[in-house]
């Protein structure tokens, strides 16, 4: 008895979504973010590409940021990361934005650097 009263108060106070409503949800939300990122690279606006924003195209900085959200929304999703409590959903979401930033800084110096050996010929680093 003790059993469906507690059955009862956990059906009552969560709403349960239908999983082919979930996974229509899914692929409408994954395909417009897409849709978007494809009408950008086929038509690449002068204004995005001629902007810079850390020594990087304004429209390369959407597509990594679009490309976040997808990954943040699948993991969200698929990974039932929803589901979880807050800090474990934080720890996850943080550590995967601190190692991304890096990995973009890194890119950028380096890339910087080559660019101007290529440009140059070489380059001196004054410490």
């Amino acid at each position: 008895m003790g059993h469906e009263h507690k059955l009862a108060i956990f059906q009552g106070t969560l709403k349960f979504k239908n999983n082919v409503q979930k996974i229509w949800g899914v692929l409408v939300f994954l395909t417009i973010v897409t849709a978007i990122e494809v009408v950008l690279g086929i038509y690449k606006p002068s204004f995005l590409v001629e902007t810079k924003i850390i020594g990087m195209k304004l429209l390369n900085w959407i597509f990594i940021i679009l490309t976040l959200v997808k990954a943040y929304y699948i993991a969200w999703d698929f990974m039932h990361l929803r589901d979880e409590t807050k800090w474990l959903r934080r720890a996850i979401v943080w550590t995967c934005v601190f190692l991304i930033i890096y990995l973009i800084t890194i890119l950028l110096v380096e890339g910087d650097y080559i660019y101007n050996i290529y440009k140059n010929g070489y380059t001196s680093l004054d410490f």
